[in-house]
């Protein structure tokens, strides 16, 4: 029978309930158990795909073409599994569902209410297997906080599953906070019995606390929590500051997390095969090289927004023993100081996605400086549309080249709107989405990383190349080394004579993980190391 744990956070956003559940995920598949995720998102929007990254931090894509929270991506970066579009739910699609049905007659007329229809539709979203026979294990993190008005739809649908279920097969772990306060130089559980008293109004009891805190908790304030909460004290679990997030498993796995969880849900509890994922944290501590690598972007008052892309640099780190020191670089600042001014210094030079038309310019001469610099390069989606543009405007002399989504009247459109595009209107999930093959060409250095010709990447773009342009790219030295099954759209570009100028329509930092470096950015750290 497939198991059941809620994740739910208490007091203030952010104190990691996603890593939490992440971490747990690592410790249960390390004991051989099956383990999906999912994230219930309480905001109003269908999906994040068309929010500003600037507000929300980046939108992470599936292989089967869902745009998700960022969260997702720490998943599939813990648990080693591809999700889908059944691990992202939002009370948008949850109302969207439930309208729909009302349209068409599925309710016979009843009254559409919160209670049960909201909640009914939240708890049919609750992941079941296909296979009634397979042992599975799904965690399900609730985002926000407990109290917040809308959540409550979702921890009224957990109270109500947990009812039809059975409460050994379906338990919670609340993530709180428990500071610690300088004036009296002591930690205050009062946030997190005010947390869980707000939970148990709403006809809910945490049967583990993940306590986030500064300082270790000693045993006499666990007991302390676990009487007025309810929880045994060895279910009150610190949650330290860890200095990499990678790190938290092992940290967790020290708290016994796995174990109260096994213990819960009446599951036996081997012990967990983390020999590689201890060796990596082992390299991660301990890197024998550094490289700095620049991210020029638009988007770099909020790393977050970039958060996959930083990831798969310290992933290509971890695989060459180095530490990677990323600078960040905002495209806007480039064009008033100069690509010399704030690249000086740097061993390789990312651009990732985006888009709009702001410090497009500076990206531009930033994929300048790299080339004329032979400063290993990355291009990830825009960076690679611009680095074309470059090279159409400075190496083929055509200086008005640019894409038709900057410069609609350009004479010179390298880049364009991809046809299919060209007739759709909605914003949200229209654009190229989701898992795409890719043939690479033999003895290219694409090939080479990857070890193989064919590959699949996860893509999220509306424009391409401008195929009326491939034969001058080719000419002049740019070398067209991936392109999709048909041969219509190029997915991946490399430089001659460059030491690593590699750009690819694609995102493969969705599928890079910690103890399996993406082979791209495995790729640029070799050679800014080099």
């Amino acid at each position: 029978m497939i198991k059941y744990v809620f994740v739910t956070g208490g007091v203030v956003s952010g104190l990691g309930k996603g890593i939490t559940a992440a971490s747990l995920g690592r410790l249960l598949k390390a004991r051989g158990y099956k383990v999906t995720m999912q994230k219930f998102d309480p905001y109003i929007n269908i999906d994040p795909g068309t929010m500003n990254p600037i507000q929300h931090g980046e939108v992470f894509v599936t292989d089967d073409g869902t745009e998700t929270d960022l969260d997702l991506g720490h998943y599939e970066r813990f648990i080693d599994e591809s999700l889908d579009h059944r691990s992202n739910i939002t009370s948008g699609k949850v109302y969207w569902s439930v309208l729909n049905k009302e349209r068409h007659g599925e309710y016979e007329g009843h009254t559409v209410q919160v209670i049960p229809h909201i909640t009914n539709e939240i708890k049919s979203d609750f992941y079941r297997s296909e296979d009634p026979s397979e042992d599975r294990i799904a965690i399900i993190e609730v985002g926000g906080t407990v109290g917040d008005i809308e959540s409550q739809p979702f921890l009224e649908a957990i109270r109500q599953f947990q009812h039809d279920i059975g409460r050994e097969n379906a338990i919670m772990i609340h993530v709180t906070l428990v500071p610690y306060l300088h004036a009296s130089e002591e930690l205050k559980t009062k946030p997190t019995q005010m947390s869980v008293r707000e939970l148990q109004r709403l006809g809910l009891q945490p049967d583990i606390l993940v306590c986030r805190t500064e300082y270790p908790i000693p045993q006499d304030i666990r007991e302390k929590i676990g009487m007025f909460c309810n929880v045994p004290s060895n279910h009150v679990l610190q949650n330290t500051n860890a200095e990499f997030i990678y790190e938290v498993p092992l940290l967790m796995e020290r708290e016994h997390l796995a174990q109260s969880v096994c213990e819960c849900l009446h599951l036996p509890c081997p012990e967990p095969d983390l020999t590689s994922w201890t060796a990596m944290v082992e390299n991660l501590r301990h890197p024998e090289k550094e490289t700095v690598i620049a991210i020029v972007g638009k988007y770099t008052q909020l790393h977050d927004a970039y958060l996959s892309v930083a990831e798969s640099l310290k992933h290509g780190a971890i695989a060459n023993n180095a530490k990677v020191n990323i600078r960040w670089v905002d495209s806007e600042e480039v064009e008033k100081e100069g690509a010399a001014t704030l690249l000086k210094g740097v061993n390789g030079i990312l651009i990732p996605g985006g888009f709009g038309q702001r410090g497009i310019e500076g990206m531009i001469m930033s994929a300048q400086y790299a080339r004329e610099n032979k400063i290993p390069y990355l291009g990830i989606c825009l960076g690679m549309q611009i680095s074309i543009i470059e090279f159409a405007r400075n190496v083929l002399g055509w200086k008005d080249a640019d894409s038709t989504e900057f410069k609609p009247e350009t004479t010179h459109p390298v880049i364009d709107l991809m046809p299919e595009q060209k007739t759709v209107t909605d914003l949200g999930g229209t654009m190229r989405l989701g898992a795409y093959p890719c043939e690479l060409r033999e003895g290219s250095k694409p090939e080479r990383l990857y070890g193989t010709t064919s590959i699949t990447e996860r893509h999220r773009h509306r424009y391409e190349v401008n195929n009326d342009y491939r034969e001058d790219l080719e000419a002049a030295g740019m070398m067209l080394v991936g392109q999709s099954p048909d041969g219509h759209i190029v997915e991946m570009i490399e430089l001659k004579e460059h030491p690593y100028f590699v750009a690819t329509q694609a995102h493969p930092e969705f599928k890079s993980r910690p103890n399996k470096a993406h082979p791209l950015f495995r790729g640029l750290i070799e050679a800014a190391l080099n």
